[in-house]
């Protein structure tokens, strides 16, 4: 009878292992994927002479982002969306002087709007470092009024496939310098934007989105399923 028991114990332990590293290689790909992080929560996309509550930075600070990432600027049309790599661009709130290969305008002010209507612009984190953004309309009074934050983009997973530049000098999707056109149309999404779905190819990959840990769960939870079984038929 005890060497019996013996042999159960040491099984049960066995099993207990092996189901907890199945537990942590599933529940793993969940904590890679790319996330979308919606700029000020509720408050949106404003100056404090608008919504004297805002601190962007405050919010920056309290999340991480990494490559993939995307940021949605819920704002008017009377605020742009600047982004840029440069730091004194975006200490002077001014991006008149600025390089076209470090900063992008995402969306322009229309100051003459009697009537200002809601937008929301969807922002890629494409490049690894440190990323600032404003809004430089007013002579910068926008910026200077708190509409500004900086961000610091880690590797994390690297850039999904939809997002790889092929050339490491073409500009961005919406810089002055992409296509013919003299500026880039705003980029508009619905209020449930959620992050693009990556192409078959992409699904395939190992480090994939949110989509491709989801199968991986489900299939380590079958692997699982399979071992009880064998086990508890032995």
């Amino acid at each position: 009878m005890g060497q019996s028991s013996g042999y159960y114990t040491s099984s049960a332990v066995q099993l207990f292992t092996i189901v907890s590293c199945l537990l942590v290689l599933c529940c793993a790909g969940s904590v890679a994927a790319y996330k979308n992080y919606t700029v000020g929560d509720s408050l949106g996309w404003f100056d404090t002479l608008e919504k004297p509550g805002v601190n962007y930075q405050k919010w920056a600070d309290s999340n991480n982002f990494s490559l993939g990432d995307f940021f949605l600027f819920n704002t008017d049309n009377n605020h742009s969306i600047i982004q840029t790599y440069n730091f004194t661009t975006y200490k002077l709130c001014d991006y008149d002087d600025a390089l076209q290969n470090d900063t992008i305008q995402w969306s322009a002010a229309d100051p003459s709007s009697t009537a200002p209507h809601p937008i929301s612009v969807a922002v890629p984190l494409l490049k690894e470092g440190m990323t600032y953004f404003f809004s430089s309309d007013y002579d910068g009074e926008q910026c200077n009024n708190g509409q500004r934050f900086k961000v610091n983009v880690t590797h994390g997973q690297g850039l999904p496939k939809s997002l790889q530049d092929p050339s490491d000098d073409a500009p961005a999707p919406n810089s002055p310098d992409f296509g013919s056109d003299d500026s880039a149309p705003e980029t508009i999404v619905p209020a449930n934007f959620n992050h693009p779905i990556e192409e078959d190819s992409d699904k395939d990959a190992a480090s994939g989105s949110g989509s491709i840990s989801f199968d991986g769960k489900f299939n380590g939870f079958f692997m699982l399923l399979q071992i009880v079984f064998i086990f508890f038929k032995l």
